[in-house]
């Protein structure tokens, strides 16, 4: 059931995808004012009681209804509840109407069309911008992205009881960001424990997916760039999954860009040849590969498990 729970879920996401900036985020961010106004005073403890008092009822309360829905009422009322939970929290096209619009932009020769899709993705002004450094930044964010909304939640679905593992990557991944990573006053000492709950519930994810991704790409090249490379990233989650991505592509990414009207410096990471649109293409494909290996590794579980 978890196999096809996952296929109908992204089959669901495609033909009908779903507008989390209207239906998911508000709520989430409503919870998480309404509880950042009773509990922030600057501390981190504080933070940490809020943060468990938000998230764990959720995802208890997934685990338990998938449960009761499975052994009282019918295994197809819970399948259809894993279903619905899976459609709100994976994402799949929130990566790829980003990724797949500066694609075709950058195919077409379109650079200033580009340059205005990578920054409204980033939320950064990209005016000049290289075809290299789009190239590179859409390379970044589809490999963190992919991993943020689809991999990572399948790999905590098949974990955790229920849909509740879908439940929690999704809301701890947004609390990072509201919360962990909020400049606001008051925020630093109270996000504290978002973000390191997020590390934490991240840890084996992230580097779920660099093995998949070495496994379906450039296995050599991918586990050399994740020993020897991913610490240097700013994120050592996200350097861990860039570098075992690059490595699987062969393409170098990092590197300065012009960001802002400004250089930034950033390391270099992954390696062999520079970033060209064509890997794009590559990068689509390296996904698809991922995306069935591990249907293959689910349907494996899924046979042991009957065969016991």
């Amino acid at each position: 059931m978890t196999l096809f729970s996952l296929v109908f879920a992204l089959v669901l996401e495609q033909f009908r995808p779903l507008n989390a900036a209207r239906l998911l985020y508000p709520p989430l961010e409503a919870l998480g004012d309404f509880f950042e106004k009773r509990f922030n005073d600057g501390d981190a403890r504080h933070g940490m009681i809020a943060w468990l008092l938000m998230v764990l009822p959720p995802v208890l309360l997934s685990a338990l209804l998938s449960f009761v829905l499975y052994h009282a009422v019918h295994p197809l009322a819970a399948f259809v509840f894993n279903i619905a939970v899976l459609y709100y929290t994976m994402g799949f096209r929130h990566v790829s109407h980003f990724f797949t619009r500066v694609h075709a932009a950058l195919r077409e020769g379109d650079l200033t069309a580009a340059r205005s899709l990578i920054g409204e993705w980033r939320g950064q002004l990209h005016d000049q911008s290289s075809t290299q450094e789009i190239t590179r930044l859409a390379l970044e964010g589809g490999i963190v992205g992919a991993h943020r909304q689809v991999f990572a939640i399948v790999v905590l679905f098949v974990l955790l009881p229920g849909p509740s593992g879908a439940v929690l990557y999704r809301m701890a991944h947004f609390y990072r960001q509201q919360w962990g990573q909020s400049k606001a006053l008051g925020m630093e000492g109270f996000g504290r424990f978002a973000n390191r709950a997020f590390s934490i519930i991240d840890w084996l994810p992230a580097r779920v997916t660099a093995i998949s991704f070495a496994i379906v790409g450039d296995f050599e090249d991918a586990v050399y760039c994740w020993r020897m490379q991913s610490a240097s990233w700013t994120d050592p989650d996200d350097g861990v999954l860039l570098a075992s991505g690059a490595g699987a592509l062969g393409v170098r990414l990092g590197q300065p860009v012009h960001q802002n009207n400004l250089i930034v410096e950033r390391p270099e990471i992954g390696t062999g040849d520079e970033a060209e649109v064509e890997y794009l293409q590559s990068f689509i494909g390296l996904v698809r590969r991922a995306l069935v290996l591990y249907a293959l590794v689910m349907l494996m579980m899924g046979i042991t498990r009957l065969v016991s």
